[in-house]
């Protein structure tokens, strides 16, 4: 199980609501709950004669339907589909111009994310009908969805304009003649719920934008003073002729002796539209306000993920530029380095691995003096080793203080000026010591970094930290290492010069990465820092999603430390000052900012698959997959890995990304938090023994 502490609940509370957010802002916005079909027309044998040669108003509240016809000489003009941003206003402006009232049949998600609008018509002496929340054919729909619909508006109208509104019309309805066996049962059910359906006596298909003077001739009655219910559209196009043509329908049958008046005005009844308190309009108010943050939200997240894209690519293509020119550089440190070094193995409780790292050391190519430091192992660590019998192996002895003590003390005890330092579950290969001391031929390289390796590659999480070794931070490092700025020297496999330590003071306990912490010390110092690809170690990963959280946290974190406690190095000149404005703003980018947004990939591709074109989705997935999947197969080009080791990306994307996303949310709150932890003991299992053999690479010598 993932450890959920306080300060990882708040973030994840934090990203689940905005996950919320963005799918309301999806449901009110995209195609999810719309349903396009309208059904094609069938007997009405089973309509109420009444009903059919009735009026356009409908009553079916009560055991007997009841329709009512339009006054004569009085117009309701009925507006559908709104409210719109930009066409709404302009027909409120004629009818305000004009001093008429109208009535506006609304959708649900378009009166959630324009309440000011519906405030207005309110204001203005309009009266508001429900046209649905999504605007479905509602003969294709069951009851629940019905419910929803009508639901979901109510709370759009509350908390719009503290209102309910129980006059109705459904979508793609006309005259009420046109009712059928299969759209009279659901005006059955909304009477039953409360509502008066309103059909229409004129249409002016303004919606097939026909022409002006045709939306006018078609909302003029045929008869000279019969009554009329008009039906216009202020939203879903481009509404242009219609308030055009608004501007002259309005004095046209005002001076032919016309009234104008809302649906029920006109019928001589009492507004539709009742005040809401309490508990409901507060629902309401808080339905508009999260579809208020889901709308600003989704072109933030869509601003970001542009952001985003931008930095996974940069990344990909400076990787891929410079690693290739990692590899082409011919690179001649000096001559050959032949003098002996001093290895030092920092164990606390390694007793599964301890035999297997030293036993690898002995084999080493290059002379060297082992010292292994016993941390206060409770295992018998320290007896395993002096059980070997190995002459050129010290074991050093002292009370649990640390590994940068325990690196200290190894470092006080070494009789070498170079000192190679490496963890207690890794295994070197036997050129590893002499590949990662060349470079030190050059006085001015103070540390140099090696090839750190997953040896167990037999579960899935040992696959997926194996990519993420090979590709995330071994090419990283090639990159670094053009760019004279590495961040870290691997705790598995780093060599060291022992004046280069003594400058910065030796392994500092500041922050819980002391690895990184030395090497930006060592930049500062303005000693060089390089990349020896060759030098491979390999290392026992974390093999379960417990232990990795640990470590990945540990390291997450203690780089903010470090980064924080070398900060300055931004202001500094030289090679110090290079790494502070070169360095430190890649790895902010590159470590921080980048895999904190990452994620953003994932979510706007389930956003997609849900709520826009399935297929154009996937297919933008799987070109960045593609993408990523070029440069893995590159960086196992270099380090001569098998590219069938590859197979398991897909999932590492899907799974193992949102893993380390939620490590670093954590690692930000509680660096925010300022808090401090512990060392993280991982458990060991000595899975890694021998060095397994590995073909040349594409790297340099």
């Amino acid at each position: 199980m993932i450890p959920l502490r306080p300060r990882l609940v708040i973030p994840l509370l934090v990203l689940t609501m905005l996950v919320c957010v963005l799918l309301l802002g999806g449901y009110v916005r995209g195609d999810f709950a719309a349903d396009h079909r309208v059904h094609p027309p069938v007997s009405a044998d089973r309509v109420p004669e009444a009903v059919l040669d009735g009026g356009p108003v409908v009553d079916t509240t009560g055991a007997t339907p009841t329709s009512y016809r339009t006054p004569a000489r009085t117009i309701a003009l009925t507006f559908d589909d709104g409210p719109d941003p930009t066409w709404t206003p302009r027909v409120l402006d004629v009818l305000h111009r004009h001093g008429v009232h109208a009535t506006f049949f609304v959708t649900g998600e378009n009166a959630a994310r324009h309440p000011d609008l519906i405030r207005q018509m309110v204001r203005e002496g309009h009266e508001i009908g429900v046209h649905t929340f999504s605007h479905p054919d509602l003969v294709y729909q069951g009851s629940a969805r019905l419910d929803r619909e009508l639901s979901q508006t109510q709370l759009a109208l509350a908390g719009g304009a503290g209102i309910h509104s129980s006059l109705f019309r459904p979508p793609y309805s006309s005259t009420a003649d046109a009712l059928d066996n299969l759209s009279w049962p659901v005006v059955q059910q909304l009477g039953r719920k409360g509502y008066v359906t309103a059909f229409i006596d004129r249409d002016t298909e303004d919606w097939q934008r026909p022409g002006v003077q045709a939306i006018v001739d078609d909302a003029v009655p045929e008869t000279p003073g019969e009554g009329a219910i008009i039906l216009m559209h202020d939203a879903g196009g481009d509404r242009s002729q219609t308030v055009a043509a608004l501007g002259r329908i309005v004095p046209l049958l005002q001076a032919r002796g016309y009234r104008f008046a809302t649906v029920s005005g006109a019928l001589g009844a009492d507004t539709a539209n009742q005040p809401v308190t309490g508990t409901e309009l507060w629902k309401g108010r808080a339905f508009v306000a999260a579809v208020q943050l889901s709308d600003a939200a989704v072109p933030a997240l869509a601003a970001l993920l542009s952001a985003v894209g931008v930095l996974v690519l940069t990344r990909f293509a400076a990787m891929l530029v410079l690693a290739r020119r990692h590899v082409k550089r011919p690179r001649v440190f000096g001559p050959p380095v032949t003098d002996p070094v001093s290895v030092i193995v920092p164990a606390y409780n390694e007793r599964e691995c301890i035999a297997n790292t030293v036993t690898s050391l002995v084999a080493s190519d290059h002379p060297v003096e082992i010292i292994v430091v016993d941390d206060g192992s409770t295992d018998g660590t320290a007896d395993i080793v002096d059980a070997m019998g190995l002459p050129e192996v010290t074991v050093v002895r002292q009370p649990n203080s640390g590994k940068p003590t325990a690196l200290n003390t190894g470092v006080a005890t070494a009789h070498y000026e170079l000192v190679v330092m490496m963890d207690g579950d890794t295994v070197f290969e036997p050129a590893t010591v002499r590949e990662l001391v060349q470079p030190f031929a050059d006085p001015r390289v103070g540390a140099v970094a090696g090839n750190a390796k997953v040896g167990n590659r037999g579960s899935m999480i040992g696959r997926w930290q194996h990519i993420e070794y090979v590709m995330g931070f071994n090419l990283d490092r090639r990159m670094y290492d053009i760019l004279r700025c590495m961040p870290t020297i691997p705790g598995a496999v780093g060599g060291f010069r022992r004046t280069a330590l003594d400058d910065v003071g030796g392994m500092s306990d500041d922050t819980l990465a002391e690895d990184t912490d030395v090497t930006m010390a060592l930049h500062r110092a303005g000693w060089d820092v390089v990349y020896a690809e060759r030098a491979r170690a390999w290392t026992e990963a974390p093999s379960s999603v417990r232990q990795l959280w640990k470590q990945r946290y540990r390291w997450s974190y203690g780089t903010m430390q470090a980064m924080w406690k070398h900060r300055g190095a931004a202001l500094d000149h030289g090679h110090s000052g290079r790494f502070g404005r070169v360095g430190l703003p890649l790895i902010v980018l590159f470590q921080l900012l980048a895999p904190l947004l990452a994620p953003l990939i994932d979510i706007f591709a389930l956003y997609g698959l849900i709520f826009m074109d399935p297929t154009k989705t996937a297919l933008a997935w799987s070109a960045v997959l593609a993408v990523q999947a070029a440069c893995a197969a590159y960086a196992f080009r270099l380090d001569g890995e098998p590219l069938r080791d590859l197979w398991p990306l897909p999932l590492q994307q899907v799974l193992y990304r949102q893993l380390m996303y939620l490590v670093l949310l954590q690692s930000c709150a509680t660096a925010l938090a300022g808090g401090r932890l512990g060392w993280h003991k991982l458990r060991r299992t000595g899975e890694v023994g021998a060095p397994p053999p590995v073909a040349t690479g594409g790297g340099r010598r």
